[in-house]
């Protein structure tokens, strides 16, 4: 465990080894027998599970959490619980209005499930801290925040409803700087903007609506001397130079990009990078060995800037 080689390989530094970053999510509760629904509610199981996964799986660094329900939530936005997964966002109070009209405002320390974190955080902090183990804070990026609120149509709206869908981007914009600040008060050594559904869009709207407004999160978490990361899912072959362009310390990619190719990128713009251990076909299926596989993303990866990670 090595809290600050995980923040060195985030800053697109060179480190001895790759450092190791489990996404442990809710299969941290799994780990210490605790439905989902219920570890997500209570500080001190959330707690628990984190820090007992992080020991379990010798990580170097571990999120607090990896739900992006949490801002919806605590705006309001109606979810729905799971007794093995994290919530689903089942209302969007902005399919037909801008979030001023429907009466958003930015969250506070005391809405939603804010009060959990900041007690979970406290609780498990000094405990990672003696494992040197590196805590994140993951926040749920503009685009993906967007479709909480306007739900679906928010894709059609960037080409089609440009006003409306800056609008509604801008304030998921702001919302990810407040929880970015949240994030920095609980002790998060890397703060991430978690965007997976930017990976749909093409480069130019990428760079129209989620670069712009990744930069309340990217200041917030800067200005409290964090290490910022930009997580992405799918297949972003077409806007992984956008996703560089973002002003993070680095990003991380899914299991379906070529590591290789996603290393060269970070190399030219200076950026640490992370992934690529397969969940599927590896660790869920075992279609491919789980060794082989880590094998193959840890030579591709190297020793600069790189996090293994899974994809």
């Amino acid at each position: 465990m090595a809290k600050q080689m995980l923040i060195d390989a985030t800053r697109g530094k060179a480190t001895d080894m790759p450092p190791w970053l489990p996404y442990a999510g809710v299969h941290c509760a799994a780990l210490i027998n605790e439905p989902a629904d219920r570890f997500l509610k209570d500080a001190r199981l959330l707690a628990k599970g984190v820090v007992h996964a992080a020991g379990h799986y010798h990580a170097d660094g571990i999120p607090l959490l990896f739900d992006l329900s949490i801002e919806a939530e605590s705006m309001g936005c109606e979810t729905a619980y799971w007794e093995d997964n994290v919530p689903s966002v089942t209302s969007h109070p902005c399919e037909k209005v801008i979030p001023q009209t429907a009466g958003l405002t930015l969250p506070s320390a005391e809405d939603g499930r804010w009060p959990v974190l900041f007690e979970a955080a406290a609780i498990a902090k000094p405990q990672l801290e003696e494992l040197d183990c590196a805590m994140l804070g993951l926040l749920c990026g503009p685009l993906t925040l967007a479709s909480h609120l306007a739900g679906p149509q928010i894709f059609t709206a960037l080409l089609r409803k440009k006003e409306f869908a800056h609008e509604i981007l801008k304030f998921a914009g702001e919302v990810g700087g407040r929880a970015a600040e949240f994030y920095a008060k609980m002790g998060c050594d890397i703060i991430a903007i978690v965007d997976p559904v930017a990976s749909q869009i093409r480069p130019q709207t990428f760079a129209e609506f989620v670069t712009p407004n990744c930069n309340p999160a990217i200041e917030a978490i800067h200005g409290a001397g964090s290490t910022s990361s930009f997580f992405i899912c799918g297949n972003c072959s077409k806007v992984l130079e956008e996703v560089c362009k973002v002003n993070t310390h680095g990003f991380a990619v899914d299991e379906q990009m070529n590591l290789s190719y996603v290393r060269d990128m970070a190399y030219r713009y200076g950026k640490g990078f992370g992934g690529n251990l397969k969940l599927t076909t590896s660790l869920m299926l075992g279609m491919i060995s789980p060794k082989e596989d880590a094998l193959i993303s840890l030579a591709a990866g190297g020793r600069r800037g790189y996090t293994f990670a899974p994809g």
